[in-house]
């Protein structure tokens, strides 16, 4: 139904910067928030920025002022864009499109499959 395909993760030293995309694809009718969770294995999935619609964004403060969530409206494209990496933004980053597609008139959650960002210090 909807597909998130996103790509920019790897390996980088700290202080490095990377740049994560997500591409929807699909019968998406309406985009009400799109962005990333990460989660290092033990602990919860925390979010780590979000874009809603009207362009309010949204920010995990231990990423404030590194990381810039941008998104392509035409293209159902957002971007994470992370600067200044740490060696604790080391994690599985998944991308997230929270709205509607196909004939349902009900929001849902779609999760794209998770990049890897591992930050050597």
């Amino acid at each position: 139904q909807v597909q998130l395909v996103e790509s920019g993760g790897g390996l980088v030293q700290a202080g490095g910067s990377l740049r994560l995309s997500c591409a929807a694809s699909g019968d998406i009718r309406v985009v009400l928030t799109m962005g990333w969770h990460r989660q290092v294995p033990g602990k919860q999935r925390e979010l780590v920025a979000e874009r809603i619609i009207g362009g309010g964004t949204n920010y995990a403060d231990s990423v404030k002022g590194r990381f810039t969530i941008s998104r392509d409206n035409a293209k159902n494209t957002a971007y994470l864009q992370m600067n200044d990496l740490k060696s604790e933004d080391t994690a599985l980053y998944y991308c997230f499109l929270y709205g509607r597609a196909g004939e349902t008139h009900t929001t849902q959650t779609f999760w794209g499959q998770g990049t890897q960002v591992t930050v050597s210090s």
